[in-house]
């Protein structure tokens, strides 16, 4: 008697599933749901757990394990969404804000656009963090990824900053730079802040999102007067302003409908790897130089990096440009190689691991700068090596006048100040009493922003030592008349003979 017969039961089973599954796929059509139907979706009750039906213990040997390999994304929106981790409460406001998406469905497609020179580079920044990547899409919903956006109360650039919080956590602003429109300068700033509300509101992301937007003492207050009456301090029971009641909810609409493709809201197409690459000049550059050296357009370097405000960089930095290709193909340049280069020759014993630790650099970034997919080089063989600063001047001398030359800020005395921990403190606290950048004050203290502080523990400060206010002399009468005239007989054109 055959096996198959044997368990003739099991094989009736078995048919049956088949036909039921194979009627399933053939009834089964390819749409998107209405938005209606996603309304009435987010409605319903999640869902229980089923209970696990009690079965006899088997004797059987147990299967062997299986090794799951990490899924390849080809697309980086792909990628984000599969990656998406916040939990999605069904409610009224975010009904709303998924309706509001649907009745937009190219709205993700358009904004894309602006946001694909940065968002490789922002969903690393995310990931080594380790922080969740429904960050990545804050500035979709803060400007709608516009560099330059201003808004009334005078926050600036992708994520919206104020001057206040952009210089607390380090970002310059200036007459030749604005930290808050450099993308990549700010999402660095960004990311400290939200970490520091993450940790301030002890882990609630929702309640960080909230402080982002409105102020950390001001979702503070609404917890503790819910708290007050007996109410739950979740940030759906919150009492807050219209603004940031909705700002929530339209990061987790947005969050929604990139798990759910199906809702009808357009996935774009962004391959997922590095359409720009990071270069760090080292020196003052100038746009055009730069441009020309590269092979590149000016006027696109130019919108690349919003947060220079001239036509060519400070004199005391920074100096990062984005460049509008990948690392392979800066590499590959002229200009990378001869200004950003060396030449080391291999040594008996050298290895590519040991040539790239004393050059301070990568084995990788070694490899591909040297046209390798091995590790193997070869004695008296001639290496290109990284270098830190360009060799050559990379700026052009505006300088036509001493009396119109840019003066270099005087450099500032200053003393150090021991400020000793209180109950309620924070480094934020310290940092806006003392008028401080957030940046400086972790620096001075070895801190980072995740540090602990407890009452009686001391942070060094150096504050700017105050000068007695002198007395400015009067400018003689006419002198400045005297310089104009002077000048004006200069640049006076010949008069014809």
């Amino acid at each position: 008697m055959s096996w198959w017969r044997v368990y003739s039961p099991l094989r009736f089973g078995v048919i049956l599933l088949c036909s039921v599954v194979l009627s399933a796929c053939i009834s089964s059509t390819s749409r998107h749901a209405t938005p209606v139907e996603i309304t009435a979706a987010l409605n319903l009750p999640v869902a229980q757990a089923p209970t696990a039906i009690p079965t006899q213990q088997q004797t059987a040997e147990p299967l062997p394990a299986i090794t799951e390999q990490p899924q390849q994304y080809q697309e980086l929106w792909q990628y984000i969404a599969a990656n998406l981790s916040f939990d999605i409460t069904p409610n009224a406001r975010l009904q709303k804000r998924v309706a509001w998406y649907l009745s937009q469905p190219n709205y993700l497609t358009s904004v894309n656009e602006r946001a694909a020179p940065y968002l490789y580079h922002i969903v690393k920044k995310v990931e080594q963090r380790k922080l969740p990547m429904e960050l990545v899409l804050l500035p979709f919903v803060e400007s709608d990824f516009r560099p330059t956006a201003r808004s009334s109360q005078g926050a600036v650039g992708v994520w919206q900053l104020v001057d206040a919080t952009a210089y607390h956590f380090g970002l310059q602003s200036n007459d030749w730079y604005d930290g808050r429109q450099d993308v990549l300068g700010a999402t660095d700033a960004a990311l400290d802040y939200l970490q520091y509300l993450q940790q301030r509101f002890n882990g609630n992301w929702l309640h960080a999102l909230a402080a982002y937007n409105s102020g950390e003492g001001r979702v503070k207050a609404a917890i503790r007067n819910n708290q007050k009456h007996g109410r739950s301090s979740h940030f759906w029971h919150l009492k807050l302003p219209k603004e940031t009641a909705d700002y929530v909810p339209k990061l987790l609409a947005l969050s929604y409908l990139l798990q759910h493709p199906g809702t009808g809201l357009k996935r774009p197409s962004l391959a997922n790897e590095a359409q720009t690459t990071v270069l760090d000049v080292g020196q003052p550059f100038n746009f055009g130089i730069l441009a020309a050296l590269l092979g590149v357009d000016k006027q696109q370097l130019h919108q690349l990096n919003p947060g220079y405000l001239r036509h060519q960089s400070p004199k005391n930095g920074p100096f990062r440009v984005l460049l509008p290709m990948d690392q392979q193909q800066l590499f590959a340049t002229d200009f990378y190689r001869r200004q950003f280069s060396t030449h080391y020759q291999v040594k008996l014993n050298d290895t590519l691991y040991g040539i790239a630790r004393r050059h301070n650099t990568s084995v990788a970034k070694l490899k591909q700068l040297n046209n390798k997919t091995q590790d193997l080089i070869r004695v008296g063989e001639t290496l290109l090596i990284h270098r830190a600063h360009a060799k050559d001047d990379l700026t052009v001398d505006y300088e036509i006048s001493p009396y119109l030359q840019q003066q270099r800020p005087a450099k500032v005395a200053t003393y150090e100040k021991h400020h000793v921990i209180q109950d309620g403190d924070s480094l934020w606290a310290v940092s806006r009493q003392y008028q401080v950048p957030m940046k400086d004050l972790l620096d001075w203290n070895q801190l980072n922003t995740q540090s602990l502080l407890s009452p009686g523990d001391t942070l060094i400060l150096h504050l700017p030592v105050e000068e007695p206010s002198t007395p400015q002399p009067k400018a003689p009468a006419g002198a400045g008349k005297d310089y104009l005239d002077a000048l004006k007989t200069l640049v006076k054109p010949k008069s014809d003979p």
